[in-house]
């Protein structure tokens, strides 16, 4: 186990800024998710991490060792890093067993009860140890790169998109393995990827990055529940945003007067729930609010609805599969749980550097910490050997 620290780190490539003062504190023995989209600089920082890349600013510390900053580099192969990619890059000539210990010291290859204890660790057989790669399934490939990582016992693990190549059944199996296969390690792990059930799912905390910059950082449940700004609460999530007035502690608007989850200052907002939040009434005379169903989209064991209010507003809702109401009908509307708001802005604040801003909102709940935005200075260098 291992605790990563990242001060102030930057990269370009030619005038294209990838990174852009990037902080961030990963606790000893967690798992931290980074999520964002294609192109956000998940990637290149997981590099940076790794020590494929040098940063152009900033510094990594690895267990109070620098191991990038200033002068000091300390290579690949002596951070004590495991790494695993989305394509689990398995070498095809070599069985499961001999690309396990790959990189473990000659004298120590031979040792198979070291690989069935991996195997079994990664939810695979230890049969599978003679195999060659190419008779496993996708998801039991990502397994034997997973124990390829953690056979050397390495510091850190990182995952880069370690599931995006797995079809939707394999993939939330695979993932449940190895998110078991991390914590019986007690590994400290980074993983990215743009699917936001997998970083919710897997993360004990799931930072956002956006055009190079980490913009929030937060449990799954309050990045989701209290988003930092109308841009991360729709990349997380299906959110309804409506125009409202704050008093304080509720705000106003077209479904009526609705609690806070914070209370914030008096004024024109945007009010964000999620589709869940509206919970659909079979009479539609006897709600306080009424809506015709305009769209379905049915996925079994829940759907997805589009409403049209009488005034033209449009809303979503999710409901049970077995309690869809048919296309077209009339349903009644009732709001449950605590809302969100957020100040609303002029057009030139919803620009993107401008809209990713943290608001208000979480600094002022109750009994909650904000989210992290910069993690104490550190000395980036400090002479030390490298891990």
């Amino acid at each position: 186990m291992a605790e990563l620290i990242i001060q102030g780190l930057g990269k370009r490539y030619g005038s294209t800024n990838v990174l852009e003062n990037i902080d961030l504190s990963v606790a000893s023995g967690s798992l931290l998710a980074i999520l964002g989209p294609s192109g956000s600089g998940k990637s290149t920082l997981l590099r940076l991490v790794c020590g494929f890349e040098r940063p152009d600013s900033g510094c990594i510390r690895i267990n109070g060792h620098t191991v990038a900053g200033g002068s000091r580099f300390v290579p690949p192969e002596l951070r004590h890093i495991g790494y695993v990619p989305q394509e689990g890059a398995l070498f095809p000539h070599l069985s499961v067993a001999d690309n396990i210990t790959f990189g473990l010291p000659r004298a120590q290859r031979q040792v198979r009860h070291k690989v069935a204890a991996l195997l079994e660790r990664v939810g695979l057989p230890a049969s599978f140890a003679d195999r060659q790669p190419q008779a496993l399934s996708g998801g039991q490939q990502q397994r034997v790169a997973l124990a390829r990582a953690l056979a050397p016992e390495p510091a850190l693990v990182l995952l880069d998109e370690p599931f995006s190549a797995l079809d939707a059944a394999l993939r939330n199996e695979t993932r449940q393995a190895v998110s078991d296969a991390l914590s019986a390690a007690g590994a400290t792990a980074i993983m990215v990827t743009h699917d936001q059930s997998e970083a919710l799912s897997m993360g004990r905390q799931v930072a956002v990055m956006w055009e190079g910059k980490l913009v929030q950082i937060d449990s799954p449940e309050g990045l989701y529940r209290t988003p930092a700004s109308p841009e991360i609460a729709r990349f997380i999530g299906d959110a309804i945003l409506l125009a409202g007035f704050s008093d304080g502690r509720k705000v106003r608007c077209v479904l009526g007067d609705l609690p806070l989850l914070a209370n914030m200052p008096q004024g024109q907002v945007q009010v964000m729930l999620r589709p869940e939040q509206i919970h659909i009434l079979p009479h539609a005379a006897e709600a306080p609010f009424r809506a015709r169903v305009t769209g379905v989209t049915y996925y079994g064991h829940d759907a997805g609805l589009s409403l049209q209010m009488p005034d033209g507003t449009t809303l979503m809702a999710r409901v049970a599969g077995f309690a869809c109401p048919s296309h077209g009908s009339e349903v009644g509307l009732r709001v449950e749980g605590d809302v969100v708001a957020f100040s609303a802005r002029t057009k030139d604040e919803t620009a993107p550097d401008a809209a990713l801003e943290a608001s208000n909102v979480r600094a002022s709940l109750p009994e909650r910490a904000a989210p992290q935005t910069r993690p104490l200075p550190l000395p980036c260098m400090q002479s030390v050997k490298g891990p």
